[in-house]
């Protein structure tokens, strides 16, 4: 694997002293951005929040947009575990001549209060150069994308080599029993088997205005959630003693925020650091080299200087919810809270339950694994040289000299489950984000408006490259 990332890092390298540039256009035509901004704003208007949302509308509206642009009903799938939970899957003829790519979105969000928000977080509000809302980023930019350029497809008349398959997806943000792709996956197979699959989880990076690189998401840790919880016998407020559940759990806590998991790196990331270092033009050059190499003391300085790095470097679990207590006037009988981990491939859920009970260092606090059964870590994809090239081809058209680089992304996706089906998943949207304003998940959500368009051409100019019939 170490060999293959190192002839695909001087094939990129040789790629970009070759001197292809072009001064394209960076963005589609002003009627298919009409378009895709048209449906862009109908799916974050929708409030499909994974606990109390719904991806249905989303699922429906985009199936009208598909039959009005003569999609036929036999070509478009609606359907999800419960009412609630759809997800569409839309099929593109082309001639066959091999297996189709899967185009993967989700379209449910994250949960948004609008007292948290300077703005409705389900509407689409365009102002100083960003699109806000809920989903504006993750991931309904590339779910709009993927629908309209397919659309525009349709209406050129382009015959691929292979047929597209578009799939917007339900539950992605919080997994569990109603997850879209499990369940396309375990009953509807045939409606998503693909020779390889374009996700989310790989996106652009602005730094100090500059566009740094385009990422390739080829590898992702994967999720894990343990509750940490104290009971009590509770009692009278009057009456305090020092076996209070609340302060046992408070004390784990303030144990877990003090805690680290070892710095490490694996075949990806130790390519990523190293092509990270061939772009880097800052004192950090030198360290990202050196942690690259394994240098321990290299990735302490590289882990400290941005929280992305850090996250690359080791598994990392934080606290993300809080209950406790039943009564201004009682001594709490429960205090829990839900600790979030992102998990290295390589590391075990045994390794990190461990990890967190000698961190808790408390026999009043259980550590308790969340789900029915632990996840299983997944494979990196294969690096293929075909999506590489197109990749980086339409990168250099878009963007010249900003080079494509595969990553291990920090979070989760639905490749996980895509790569354990056999079908290898490649996160890749082509939409600029600044590196020190990543809003995903959080308030004000955005993204730049420029950016938005211009992922619309990349992935329209990446999928033809991908599926056009070579004579």
């Amino acid at each position: 694997m170490q060999t293959k990332l190192h002839r695909i890092s001087q094939f990129i390298f040789v790629f970009l002293l070759s001197g292809f540039a072009c001064n394209a256009q960076t963005t589609r035509p002003d009627s298919e951005k009409q378009l895709a901004r048209e449906i862009y704003k109908e799916m974050v208007e929708v409030q499909s929040g994974f606990t109390t949302g719904t991806t249905t509308p989303i699922a429906e509206k985009a199936a009208a947009r598909l039959k009005a642009a003569g999609f036929p009903d036999a070509d478009i799938f609606v359907g999800g575990a419960i009412p609630k939970k759809a997800n569409l899957v839309v099929r593109y003829h082309g001639t066959g001549a091999h297996k189709p790519i899967l185009l993967l979105a989700h379209i449910d969000v994250v949960e948004a209060k609008r007292e948290d928000w300077s703005i409705d977080p389900f509407q689409l509000i365009e102002k100083d150069g960003y699109f806000y809302g809920r989903g504006s980023g993750d991931d309904k930019a590339q779910a709009a994308i993927w629908l309209a350029n397919l659309i525009q497809y349709k209406k050129e008349g382009f015959k691929p080599d292979r047929d597209l398959i578009v799939a917007l997806t339900a539950d992605e943000e919080g997994g569990g029993p109603y997850n879209g792709v499990d369940w396309l996956l375990a009953n509807h197979r045939d409606l998503i088997d693909s020779e390889f699959s374009l996700n989310e989880g790989g996106w652009g990076e602005i730094v100090n205005g500059k566009h740094l690189a385009n990422y390739l998401q080829v590898a992702e840790k994967y999720v894990v959630n343990f509750r940490l919880e104290v009971r009590n016998r509770g009692g009278h407020s009057s009456l305090p003693v020092k076996d209070n559940a609340i302060y046992h759990l408070a004390g784990a806590l303030q144990r877990l925020g003090e805690f680290s998991f070892p710095l490490k790196t694996n075949e990806v990331t130790a390519a990523y650091f190293k092509r990270m270092a061939a772009i880097d033009s800052t004192p950090l050059k030198i360290d990202l080299e050196k942690t690259a190499s394994g240098s321990h003391d290299a990735m302490q300085r590289v882990a400290a200087s941005s929280p992305a790095y850090n996250a690359t470097l080791r598994t990392t679990c934080v606290a993300t919810m809080l209950e406790g207590g039943h009564a201004l006037n009682a001594l709490p009988q429960l205090a829990a809270a839900n600790v979030n981990c992102r998990v290295l491939p390589e590391d075990s859920v045994e390794f990190v339950q461990s990890a967190l009970k000698n961190v808790v260092a408390d026999d009043q606090v259980v550590v308790k694994l969340l789900g029915e059964r632990a996840p299983e870590p997944g494979q990196p994809s294969p690096l293929r040289p075909d999506v590489l090239s197109a990749a980086q081809t339409v990168t250099e058209k878009l963007w010249p000299g900003v080079p494509v680089i595969p990553t291990m992304v920090m979070g989760g996706t639905d490749g996980r489950s895509t790569r354990k089906a056999g079908i290898p998943t490649y996160g890749i949207q082509g939409i600029f984000i600044d590196r020190d304003d990543v809003r995903f998940h959080g308030r004000d959500e955005r993204i730049f408006v420029q950016s938005f368009y211009e992922g619309q051409a990349f992935l329209y100019d990446l999928v033809k490259s991908l599926s056009t019939p070579t004579h």
